[in-house]
């Protein structure tokens, strides 16, 4: 089985999990990411599952300071809304199992010293990307 974590975004996070542990995670555009999870799906004969952080199910909403700052993370959350739209498509076209699992505070935002003490991964990580990967740890 082959899971493929996804944070949809400008900076999309992108984490590949099989076999008991990552075998990528990086931070690439949205064409890139759908690229890899392409590659993968035309290479193997495994089971592919991409699952999504899906911004569409955020039941909860963070608290800002400012309205400007607010107005500017509205707008931001709109792209990543037309982001999972895209994602699931995708994976409807190439017939990919989709898990699109809504925002859960606490879930993500580990800082890279806690990411890899937790997970084990001695590589390089961006936030995005690390929150990516923590959507498909562990899956067996």
């Amino acid at each position: 089985m082959i899971y493929f974590g996804i944070d949809p975004g400008v900076n999309t996070g992108l984490a590949l999990w099989r076999d008991g542990e990552f075998k990528v995670i990086e931070t690439v555009n949205i064409v890139r990411a759908m690229g890899r999870v392409l590659a993968a799906w035309n290479e193997c004969d495994d089971v592919i599952t991409v699952v999504m952080e899906d911004a569409r199910q955020r039941k909860w909403l963070p608290r800002e300071r400012n309205a400007s700052e607010y107005r500017g993370k509205l707008m931001g959350a709109g792209s990543v809304k037309r982001d999972c739209e895209i994602w699931e498509e995708f994976c409807d076209v190439y017939q990919i199992k989709l898990e699109a699992v809504p925002p859960r505070p606490g879930a993500t935002k580990w800082d890279a010293d806690t990411f890899a003490r937790v997970t084990g991964w001695k590589g390089r990580t961006s936030n995005h990307a690390r929150d990516a990967a923590l959507l498909v740890f562990q899956r067996t």
